[in-house]
């Protein structure tokens, strides 16, 4: 038997404070990109990329006046890495709007190979034709597989194969930091 692989803590990345000035930086880069926010809809991809969405829609509600509808999306049954047999664990979905008539951006935590993406946007036309589809993400690390590319990126951190990138949040994990983990 294999044993699975041991991941330490390399190297904090974020902390809350800066954290919060990424996501404060992201808010104003959307509110300056974005013609009518009034037409805009935050999506967060479950489970880190909502409270980013979440998050941003309260800060352009602050800074410009209006509050952009948010939503959440569980991707699990749009995945492309599960096997055969395999009982996923289905979260929520909550859109409680029409996508069709407005401008989306996806929110998530960290932007990798780009499949958790595709997957994200194969899910989102299953509720409608959105005018346009943007992504906002806290960490681009590189090594994209697919060519996804984030139109807001709170910090571009290069990684090796062997590292990995967890982010928490206050309202998942009780705290704000990002760090780099790597594998044994």
């Amino acid at each position: 038997m294999v044993d699975a692989p041991v991941l330490l803590r390399k190297a904090k990345i974020m902390d809350a404070d800066r954290m919060e000035r990424a996501i404060v930086r992201m808010a104003h880069e959307i509110a300056e990109t974005e013609r009518d926010l009034s037409d805009l809809a935050l999506i967060g991809i479950r489970t880190r990329g909502v409270p980013l969405a979440e998050r941003l829609s309260r800060l352009l509600q602050k800074n410009e006046g209006i509050r952009p509808a948010t939503g959440s999306l569980d991707i699990t049954l749009y995945r492309d890495d599960l096997s055969a047999g395999t009982q996923p664990l289905l979260k929520k979905t909550e859109l409680n709007f029409d996508i069709t008539p407005r401008v989306v951006i996806l929110c998530d935590d960290v932007l990798y190979t780009g499949r958790t993406i595709r997957a994200a946007l194969d899910g989102l036309i299953d509720y409608g034709r959105a005018k346009a589809i943007r992504l906002a993400v806290l960490i681009d690390r590189g090594h994209r597989e697919l060519p996804i590319e984030a139109n807001y990126v709170g910090k571009r951190v290069p990684t090796s194969s062997r590292e990995l990138i967890k982010v928490f949040f206050q309202e998942t994990d009780g705290v704000d930091e990002t760090w780099i983990l790597e594998r044994t």
